[in-house]
């Protein structure tokens, strides 16, 4: 699924399931909760604090689809074309960042 068909998606849940879309600053809340979520998750797995025994079930990739589903939300309620911007970036990043990486020392 494309981005453009995923922020379609969503505004069908949210049309059929939901009520309503929840405000903006109320979605940049959620937005904040579920990247903790995420962050937890990989602090805990992949950094150097110890797993909690509650946190070993969690699944990272439902964390992160959490957080898109929130993002998707907020590009809707605000009239943004996510996956035209999202194509803007990619191709200021591969103009802007092409040797930019490949000549970083601390890459090496």
């Amino acid at each position: 699924m494309d981005i453009k068909n995923a922020q379609l998606a969503v505004d069908n849940w949210i049309k059929n399931h939901g009520v309503r879309y929840f405000d903006e600053l109320t979605n940049m809340a959620q937005l904040t909760e579920e990247v903790g979520e995420v962050a937890r998750i990989i602090a805990r797995r992949y950094g150097e604090q110890s797993e909690k025994e509650s946190d070993k079930n969690k699944d990272l990739g439902e964390e992160l689809a959490d957080v898109m589903f929130v993002v998707l939300c907020l590009a809707n309620q605000t009239g943004v074309d996510l996956q035209q911007a999202f194509d803007r970036k990619l191709d200021l990043k591969a103009s802007r960042d092409h040797d930019r990486h490949h000549n970083n020392e601390k890459l090496k």
